[in-house]
């Protein structure tokens, strides 16, 4: 069957090919014009690799020192209910510790994603050949999408105490409690208390996520970041 370069790098000819054939195993055209079989096995074996190239990059680069704190897509904020604590704060000549502060909280971020990704590895394992389905004909997100609706939950609570070690040591919790002591402080104003641990780790949950999406992207889109023959293979490319 001959398919389309945009068939090939969206993948739903692909799926239509699996769901219509009554055996494990597809023949198809690649790109070069040669011939190749996919299995079911071979689909779902490749989508984790993709998988788990794009959670090992992305965990990789937020790890990094200003992984989060430099990279505007997934920089973690000034809490937003407490965006009048940093307001308030500047206008009183305390700019340089809230910029202290949020500078910390992306440290912290950074230091955690150290051990995200054997947590987000563990989530790939779960997959069915159900799920394998979905996603290798949805949209260029649909592996994060998929891996947000199942994991979130688990990922948050296996992830607060780690981002609590993390934001700890770095002394975003101490920056935090100082700075919201002064704010509550000051008369006539409406005390905040912020959960700062829970606020960090959806934040930095999001951020991975943002860039597991932008790897998964890449791979579905851009033969050069298939690394291997299986990925090849399965994303449509020889």
């Amino acid at each position: 069957m001959q398919l389309s370069a945009s068939a090939q790098l969206r993948l739903p000819k692909l799926g239509d090919i699996l769901k219509t054939t009554t055996t494990t195993t597809t023949t198809t055209t690649t790109k070069s014009g040669g011939v190749g079989s996919i299995s079911q096995d071979e689909a779902a074996r490749g989508l984790k690799e993709a998988l788990t190239l794009g959670i090992s990059k992305g965990a990789d680069q937020a790890s990094r020192q200003d992984g989060f704190y430099l990279n505007k897509l997934i920089r973690i904020p000034f809490p937003a209910d407490a965006q009048r604590v940093a307001n308030t704060l500047r206008s009183i000549g305390l700019g340089s510790q809230v910029d202290r502060f949020e500078l910390t909280l992306n440290r912290g971020a950074e230091d955690a994603a150290k051990s995200a990704k054997p947590i987000f590895l563990s989530a790939i394992k779960s997959l069915t050949f159900k799920d394998v389905w979905g996603i290798l004909t949805g949209e260029k997100d649909a592996a994060t999408n998929y891996l947000k609706r199942t994991t979130t939950e688990q990922l948050t609570a296996a992830f607060k105490p780690i981002m609590q070690k993390s934001l700890d040591q770095v002394g975003a919790t101490r920056y935090y409690t100082d700075l919201t002591t002064r704010y509550n402080r000051i008369p006539l104003v409406t005390p905040v208390q912020t959960d700062l641990n829970q606020y960090a780790t959806g934040k930095a949950i999001d951020g991975l996520f943002t860039l597991v999406a932008q790897e998964e992207a890449n791979i579905r889109e851009n033969p050069l970041a298939r690394t291997t023959d299986l990925l090849k293979r399965v994303f449509g490319w020889k």
